[in-house]
This record gives structure tokens, C-alpha cells and sequence, in this order.
């Protein structure tokens, strides 16, 4: 009777085992509650290069496309309003230029897992055959760091195009496209971390 109930006792014991590797294993998402702070410098056509942590605005085209579809993947964005006590802390903070050492010691401060940094910038071509619309076309590139390491974790770029009666709707739908093809990008990149630091 004891050696039915031993062996009863291994067998539900290995069933959980089982069941707690399959769960680990399947859940990348465990990841999916980073913090992440978005420091992209835009530039739309016929427009100076702004930033929302130099300027004291909200998030540029670019970075809402991108926080956007990192919220909808289970991210947590660090909204500038959030940030305003760090950015106050000192003047180099302002900078629209943010160095990889300066912006992993405002995510460090602010709490974040990753920074998102880097530059976009929108354009001009020529005019749309047969109609009175531009060609504006868009570059994104932007780095993901890892805060805690402050290893780059992936360079990463993406373009957008777009056709608009008025450059700078068009520079900005350019931009938007963009970010959201390099969205993609960024949360299957985290999704491999995710799983390789699980596994």
C-alpha cells in the first residue's frame, strides 16, 4: 500500500514538473511588463529636429506610433510627463542629442528596463504624376539598450512613404509609417529576449 501511494505521489509530482516547464517555456510575455522610455529625435520636412524631452512637448508622431503598438503587445511606456522630475535634474538632459550613457541614466532613474533611442527624419521628392501631390518619404533608425547592462541589444531601421497635397502631413504620415514598421521589429526583438532569458 505505501509503494501504490509512493508511486502516486511521483506521478502527479512529474505531471507538475511537466506542467510548470510547458508554462515557462511558453510565456515570452513574461517580458511583456518592461518598461520601456522612447527617446526619438524627429524631424519632419521644413522643420528643426525637436524631442519631447528637450522641448517639453508630448511624444513626436514617430514615438506614439511606436508606443502605441507596444501597449497593444502588453508594454509599459514611461510617458514624458513622467519623466519631467528626472529631465529637471540636470541640463545635459535637455539635450536633443542624447548620448547611449545619458539615456540609460534617465531610464535608469525613471525606473525603465529599455531605452528606445534614435533619430527620425522625413523628406521631400517629387511631385505625384498627374496630380498636385508630393512624394515624402521617411528614415527611422534607433538602437534598443538594455538599461540594467546598458548593452545595445539591436540596431534596427525602418522607412516610410506617404503622398500628400501638403509636405509636412505628408513628412508626418511618413514618419508614422515608418514607426510602425519598426514597432514590429522592436517587439520581436523583445519577444527573442524574452525567450532566451526563460529558457
Amino acid at each position: 500500500m505505501n509503494k501504490f501511494f509512493l508511486i502516486t505521489a511521483f506521478i502527479a509530482l512529474s505531471f507538475t514538473c511537466a506542467f510548470a516547464q510547458i508554462n515557462t517555456a511558453g510565456s515570452p510575455v513574461s517580458a511583456s511588463k518592461a518598461k520601456i522610455v522612447l527617446f526619438i529625435a524627429e524631424q519632419n520636412i521644413d522643420s528643426p529636429r525637436s524631442a519631447w524631452w528637450a522641448s517639453e512637448v508630448d511624444l513626436s508622431s514617430t514615438e506614439a506610433e511606436i508606443a502605441r503598438q507596444l501597449l497593444d503587445s502588453g508594454y509599459e511606456i514611461i510617458e514624458p510627463g513622467a519623466m519631467e522630475e528626472v529631465i529637471n535634474q540636470r541640463k545635459a538632459y535637455r539635450m536633443t542629442n542624447l548620448s547611449d550613457n545619458t539615456s540609460i541614466k534617465m531610464a535608469t532613474l525613471a525606473r525603465a528596463d529599455y531605452v528606445i533611442l534614435g533619430k527620425a527624419v522625413a523628406s521631400a521628392g517629387g511631385n505625384v504624376p498627374q496630380s498636385n501631390m508630393r512624394s515624402c518619404f521617411a528614415n527611422l533608425t534607433v538602437k534598443l539598450i538594455n538599461v540594467k547592462t546598458g548593452k545595445v541589444m539591436a540596431y534596427l531601421d525602418a522607412s516610410g512613404n506617404s503622398a500628400h497635397m501638403d509636405v509636412i502631413s505628408g513628412g508626418r504620415e511618413a514618419l508614422v509609417n515608418a514607426g510602425r514598421q519598426i514597432a514590429v521589429k522592436i517587439i520581436d526583438k523583445l519577444k527573442t529576449i524574452a525567450q532566451y532569458t526563460s529558457s
